[in-house]
C-alpha cells in the first residue's frame, strides 16, 4: 500500500490504473507561501516542484511509503499557479498562447519520515495561437475542469486542441512522473514486474 499525499483524483486514478494500491491522505501546505519564499531565494522551477513534493510527502505522519507530488509551470522566468478565477485562467492562457512553456512534475517518496527517492520530469509544451473568442468560450465551458490545473488547461481533455507540440512524458503533464514512480516501486518489491 502506498500513501498518496495528494487530493488529486488524476494522480490517484493514474496509480490505480497501473495496479498500485493507494490510500489517499491529502497534505495541506501553503503552496503559495512556500513558492514565494523559494523564489525570493532564487530557486529554480525544478527545485520549487521538488521542495513542494517533499513537503507534501512528509506531512502525513504514517508508516510505510508516502508519495508527494507537485507540478509547476515556468514561462518567461515566472512560475504560474492554479488560476483562482475564470478571469485569471483566461489571462494565463492568453499569456501562453503562441508560445512555449515548461511544465515540471516532481515526485518524492518518503519512508519513516525521510525521503528515500525523488524524481522530476520536464515537459516542453508549445501552445498554438488562440483567438480571443476561443479563449472566452474555452474558459467559460471548461472552467470547472481547468480550475485545478496550472496554466488553465487539461491536456487529457479538450485542452489537447490548445497545443502544437508536447515534448516529454505524457503522465508528467497530468501531474505525476508515473513511469519512474512505478520503476521505483518495482525495484523496492512493492509491485511485481
Amino acid at each position: 500500500m502506498l500513501v498518496l499525499a495528494s487530493g488529486s483524483q488524476v494522480r490517484a486514478d493514474m496509480l490505480r490504473a497501473a495496479g498500485v494500491k493507494v490510500e489517499i491522505r491529502p497534505a495541506r501546505i501553503d503552496e503559495d507561501a512556500v513558492k514565494e519564499s523559494l523564489l525570493v531565494e532564487g530557486a529554480r522551477a525544478r527545485d520549487v516542484a521538488d521542495t513542494l513534493a517533499e513537503m507534501k510527502a512528509l506531512k502525513p505522519q504514517v508508516g510505510g511509503l508516502v508519495l508527494g507530488a507537485d507540478q509547476v509551470l515556468s514561462h518567461g522566468g515566472k512560475l504560474l499557479s492554479k488560476p483562482a478565477t475564470p478571469h485569471e485562467a483566461r489571462e494565463q492562457l492568453a499569456m501562453l498562447a503562441g508560445r512555449q512553456h515548461r511544465l515540471i512534475s516532481a515526485a518524492v517518496i518518503v519512508e519513516d519520515g525521510r525521503p528515500v527517492w525523488r524524481h522530476a520530469s520536464e515537459v516542453r509544451m508549445v501552445m498554438r495561437p488562440l483567438s480571443d473568442g476561443f479563449l472566452d468560450s474555452y474558459v467559460s465551458e471548461y472552467w470547472e475542469g481547468i480550475r485545478h490545473c496550472v496554466g488553465g488547461y487539461r491536456l487529457e481533455a479538450e485542452g489537447a486542441r490548445l497545443f502544437t507540440a508536447v515534448e516529454g512524458d505524457y503522465f508528467s503533464v497530468l501531474g505525476l512522473p508515473l513511469l519512474p514512480v512505478i520503476d521505483y516501486l518495482v525495484t523496492r518489491g512493492v509491485l511485481d514486474a
